[in-house]
Parts: C-alpha cells; sequence; structure tokens
C-alpha cells in the first residue's frame, strides 16, 4: 500500500530496550477532501530512510498495515493497529529548470529579400 501526501513532522531516532530496537516516527498530510494526518512508524533500519527529507516536502511513502492482540490484566482482549513504512519517495518538484546560457544557442538564419514570405498574414 502507499500514501502519497506532505510531510508534517519527522520525529527524532527513539531507542527502546537492552537490544537497541530503534523506531522513528513520520507524520504525513493526505491532500484529499478531507485530509488526514496520519503517524507512520520506521523501524531499525528503516527509520535511516528519514535522514534526507524535511518538513513541507511531498512524499509517497510504501507502507504495511501491522495489528496485534493484548489480553489485559482482566482477559479482556485489545487490538492496536500501526502504520509501518518501509520506502519513500520525493515527490517535490526538483530545483526549476535553468536554460543555457544565450552562447550556447545557434543563431537563426539572417532572413533575406530573396526569400519568399510564403506566411499566410
Amino acid at each position: 500500500m502507499e500514501v502519497i501526501g506532505k510531510i508534517k513532522l519527522i520525529g527524532e531516532t527513539q531507542t527502546f530496550g537492552n537490544n537497541g530496537f530503534r523506531k522513528r516516527e513520520l507524520v504525513v498530510t493526505t491532500d484529499e477532501q478531507y485530509p488526514q494526518m496520519l503517524l507512520i512508524e520506521f523501524i531499525q533500519d528503516k527509520s535511516e530512510l528519514l535522514n534526507n527529507y524535511t518538513v513541507g516536502q511531498d512524499v509517497k511513502v510504501s507502507i504495511n498495515l501491522k495489528g496485534r492482540e493484548w489480553i489485559n490484566p482482566q482477559g479482556e482482549a485489545k487490538y492496536f493497529n500501526a502504520i509501518q513504512g518501509w520506502r519513500i519517495e520525493n515527490l517535490s518538484q526538483s530545483a526549476p529548470q535553468v536554460p543555457p546560457p544565450a552562447d550556447q544557442f545557434e543563431p537563426a538564419p539572417d532572413l533575406t529579400d530573396e526569400e519568399p514570405d510564403d506566411l499566410p498574414f
């Protein structure tokens, strides 16, 4: 699945537990009639993918939906969902194209009176 939108927030990398589990959160605002602000988690080595992005960029994020069940101490089942990113692409317009310097153009041939003017106006 994919999410397309504008980066609203990029969180700092968080480390948990003795084994060094890493997580980084990204919030993307979708461009829809009713925009959604989606929290997407990047874990372990995927958290480094966010290093080259900044707030305001248009992106396409490839995601997986994750769900799990948790039984609380009273024996009731609770369910949790997460959106996990695994790839991100920049969709922002690149820098505007700069035309080549004028000296790189070939000059137009000189029109002389000898050439017929075949324009209809």
